[in-house]
């Protein structure tokens, strides 16, 4: 098992339209990408994070390079960010 971590810097007042990107595509995550167990949106005062759960720490990594990644998820949260989001990748011990 192996967690793909991303952190938002999303203001209050965009955090409903960050929320919508994330159910847009988590079912086509879900379907599509190779090795996706799972995928949860937390929200914090200071952030939102997305929380991916892959096989392996491999296919984390590849779904960064997908097309369903670059084009439909960074291109529909870019607008919206305050800041580079923080990627992590972990590997389940």
């Amino acid at each position: 098992m192996a967690y793909l971590e991303i952190t938002l810097k999303v203001a209050k007042e965009n955090r409903v339209a960050a929320a919508g990107v994330y159910e847009k595509y988590k079912q086509p995550f879900l379907d599509t990408v190779p090795g996706a167990e799972s995928k949860e949106l937390l929200v914090r005062d200071e952030d939102v994070q997305v929380l991916h759960g892959f096989t392996t720490v491999g296919e984390a990594r590849a779904y960064l390079d997908s097309a369903l990644f670059q084009q439909d998820v960074v291109g529909g949260l870019a607008p919206l960010l305050a800041a580079d989001p923080e990627v992590r990748v972990y590997d389940v011990a």
